[in-house]
């Protein structure tokens, strides 16, 4: 199933993408998209009975117009996986980690897939980054198998993992000053189930700025993939219904680049997209 939220901010209603791209509202089934829902087998099977009529039962929403928000509410915590790729590791000259690197980023930094992203006051080096995001679906603490880790994931969405390299890295601490700016994680459009997406280290991403390809990796590269990545963050906290990972970004980012490094301003548009996970799109504006 395809689940997202539309409607203006703060005020988003639950959704189902049916097989024929039709929106359809599921306020009648279920109050939103979030940790409760996900962890509700008889709430969830009642949306995937749905889903299976095609979705005719439902109301149909009209798209013209309509804000396509997060696809997940009350998110719980933001967990993020630095250097997770082989070919983003080598562009930024970093040794290849031996652990998975770990970071935090606020659940106030989500924003929907088209929202607007602001370049932080005093910003030099915002930089761009397509991430696979996974949504945790049962609580998950010391998981001692991949099969069990895989059994915790709920779905998948798109993130963007914005991030600001100068606070990041020059400004000293931890990278959190450089991830946790308004707006700095735009996720979706859709929650994917995981039973969509059989293989999730076989997904292309893909983004562009200003029309041009700048990121065009595979989930293939990563170090430490998806059941890995769920495995190990049990051992350390106590993953639960709503979490969000991300796993980190392919090469091409600005960072990487040659200088003068083509780092984003105000003005320009990010595009991004990953195998069957949807499209994101959006403007960069000054704080």
């Amino acid at each position: 199933m395809k689940l997202l939220r539309v409607g203006p901010a703060g005020a988003e209603r639950p959704a189902l993408l049916d097989q024929n791209g039709t929106l359809r509202d599921l306020s009648a089934l279920v109050p939103d998209i979030d940790g409760a829902l996900l962890a509700d087998g008889a709430a969830l099977a009642r949306v995937r009975a749905a889903a299976a009529d095609g979705g005719d039962a439902l109301p149909a929403i009209e798209d013209g117009g309509v804000r396509i928000g997060p696809p997940l509410g009350r998110i719980g915590k933001i967990v993020c996986i630095g250097l997770n790729y082989h070919d983003h590791a080598t562009e930024t000259g970093a040794s290849i980690p031996e652990e998975p690197i770990v970071f935090m980023k606020a659940p106030d930094t989500v924003v929907g897939p088209e929202d607007t992203v602001l370049v932080p006051r005093g910003s030099v080096k915002t930089d761009w980054e397509v991430e696979l995001a996974i949504v945790i679906g049962r609580t998950a603490r010391y998981l001692d198998s991949d099969e069990a880790a895989l059994a915790s994931v709920a779905g998948y969405a798109m993130a963007h993992d914005v991030s600001e390299r100068a606070f990041q890295i020059e400004r000293g601490g931890q990278w959190d000053k450089g991830k946790n700016c308004e707006t700095f994680n735009p996720l979706g459009p859709w929650l994917v189930t995981a039973d969509e997406v059989p293989d999730p280290q076989a997904l292309g991403l893909r983004l562009w700025v200003n029309g041009e390809l700048q990121q065009n990796g595979s989930t293939a590269d990563q170090i430490f993939g998806v059941a890995h990545v769920v495995r190990y963050l049990s051992q350390f906290m106590t993953l639960y219904p709503g979490d969000v990972i991300n796993t980190g970004t392919p090469a091409g980012v600005a960072m990487g680049r040659p200088e003068p490094k083509p780092y984003l301003r105000a003005g320009d548009v990010v595009e991004l997209e990953i195998d069957g996970l949807g499209r994101q799109r959006q403007e960069f504006k000054d704080a």
